[in-house]
């Protein structure tokens, strides 16, 4: 019998302002909103969040204590694709470059998990890693480097 994969996911960014700045309220207004459309979409599985519903105050890489992380475990690569370009998702993320330090290294990384299985932020990070180190792998993927993954192209470009 073959196993079930699902996908999981890992994004990160430094905010240009402090959470509670009003040049931020843009983003952090409507977080509750996206998380709750992602939770609700076809294919959600799991995403990572502590005791106030999201993860924004959590900040598991010593290395970097002012890195946000967004991570979450969806059933396919098409259904991630469909949250993050078809939904109210792609407003907030075209204004990514009012709320998030400029970063031309790599910030997002896909990979593939076992069902069940709940990856930790240090995974996540090796996986991120590995990516920004070998280019995309099995181990390690992202957009450009998923054939499938179609949605992506088109809503960068609208």
């Amino acid at each position: 019998m073959e196993k079930v994969q699902h996908l999981a996911q890992l994004n990160v960014g430094k905010l240009l302002h402090p959470k509670g700045d009003p040049r931020m309220a843009g983003f952090f207004d409507n977080l509750d909103r996206i998380n709750a459309i992602a939770e609700r979409m076809p294919g959600f599985v799991w995403r990572l969040k502590d005791d106030s519903g999201n993860a924004t105050d959590m900040r598991p890489f010593a290395e970097d204590p002012d890195m946000l992380l967004n991570m979450s475990v969806w059933e396919s690569i098409e259904a991630l694709e469909k949250f993050v370009w078809q939904t109210a998702h792609v407003t907030i993320y075209r204004k990514k470059p009012q709320y998030f330090v400029p970063d031309d290294g790599v910030h997002f990384v896909m990979w593939w998990i076992d069902a069940g299985h709940i990856p930790t932020p240090r995974e996540a990070k090796e996986r991120l890693d590995h990516l920004a180190l070998n280019g995309p792998s099995d181990f390690a993927f992202d957009w450009k480097s998923t054939p499938q993954a179609k949605l992506w192209q088109k809503a960068r470009c609208a």
